[in-house]
């Protein structure tokens, strides 16, 4: 909406990328309609892909275009402030990842969420007691008075056997199932882990691109370059790009056990922070006109960071490069065509 003010615009353009990730997160009430885990890869390959490129051509038409535009003033030095706000986004993101890292996670943890639970293995004891050995008492001496020659003494001794084997069936019982209750637990931990290293890693990865749509919006009549028509198209673009990762986020929670309602709502929750990085942009550009060049080009320098760490790697691990590649090209060409026809 044109007439309204940009923080206003960077909001409502925030909201609507947010509504895509929910849109995306959504696909996991329908997988089990679409075919086996293979197919749901390959859908998921090529979007992250197409991801990767719509974030890639955005990161020059709609972000570094205008920075470097907006430094005229600086000469033969124009390219100082892009390429300075360059490498400070690529250095949040990457503080981001060095976050995680100190909490416990690794990059192939958050790229490859799996739940691996030990099993106990009881073959081979019979609890320290041998077949061939008599039960013994408390103090640890064979039971007396049973001998072949005495009927008495085999049958007190049979009996006495009988026993030994129903508490030591018993104990076996109670064992099995505080062990049972311990792997329970084990696994429980393991998929809360799992979940949050995984929305934490998406989320850290979701704000910049929320920053760059405020940006883009407060930016709009500052430049050559800034115009509403690039600021909705940049929108437009990241809401692409961030349908396959709400999937991404609820398609493997879902794999290790979260119900679809939990799947969905982790992965619409991922994107909320855009909204949040959106309305901050917006008011920062407004506020201090001056930082403008390195804020374009520091959320551009973000998402290229993203691009190359995450979601190139990602969709290429799972046996379908050449699948997300074209996925990649597409979404390249997509959003060039949306910046560069209707821009």
């Amino acid at each position: 909406i044109e007439s309204l003010s940009p923080m206003w615009q960077g909001l409502l353009g925030t909201l609507f990328t947010w509504g895509v990730t929910a849109a995306g997160a959504g696909i996991v009430y329908i997988t089990e309609t679409c075919g086996g885990n293979d197919n749901q890869q390959k859908f998921l390959d090529a979007s992250l892909g197409f991801a990767a490129g719509v974030m890639l051509a955005a990161s020059y038409w709609s972000l570094l275009a205008p920075a470097i535009e907006m430094s005229d003033d600086y000469g033969s030095l124009a390219f100082l402030p892009a390429s300075v706000g360059f490498v400070l986004g690529a250095l949040v993101v990457y503080a981001g990842d060095v976050f995680l890292k100190f909490i416990g996670a690794d990059a192939d943890e958050v790229s490859s969420i799996r739940v691996a639970v030990g099993s106990g293995d009881n073959e081979g004891s019979n609890g320290g007691i041998s077949p061939e050995t008599p039960p013994r008492n408390k103090t640890g001496k064979d039971y007396e008075g049973a001998t072949s020659s005495s009927p008495s003494g085999g049958l007190r001794k049979r009996g006495l056997i009988k026993e030994r084997k129903k508490e030591k069936s018993l104990e076996e019982g109670i064992d099995d199932r505080a062990e049972r209750s311990r792997r329970n637990k084990a696994e429980e931990k393991a998929k809360w882990r799992s979940m949050m290293l995984l929305v934490a890693a998406i989320t850290i990865h979701n704000f910049p691109e929320g920053l760059a749509v405020g940006v883009g919006f407060g930016a709009i009549g500052k430049g050559r370059g800034a115009t509403f028509a690039k600021a909705r198209n940049l929108a437009v673009g990241i809401g692409l790009q961030n349908f396959p990762e709400g999937l991404a986020v609820s398609l493997p929670l879902r794999r290790i056990g979260f119900t679809k309602h939990k799947a969905f709502f982790w992965g619409q929750a991922s994107g909320m922070v855009e909204p949040i990085g959106g309305l901050m942009g917006a008011i920062a550009v407004s506020v201090v006109e001056p930082i403008l060049p390195y804020a374009l080009s520091l959320a551009a320098g973000a998402m290229v960071y993203v691009v190359v760490d995450e979601l190139v790697p990602d969709a290429h691990s799972s046996g379908n490069p050449k699948l997300a590649t074209w996925g990649c090209i597409i979404g390249f060409v997509v959003m060039m065509t949306l910046d560069v026809a209707l821009g």
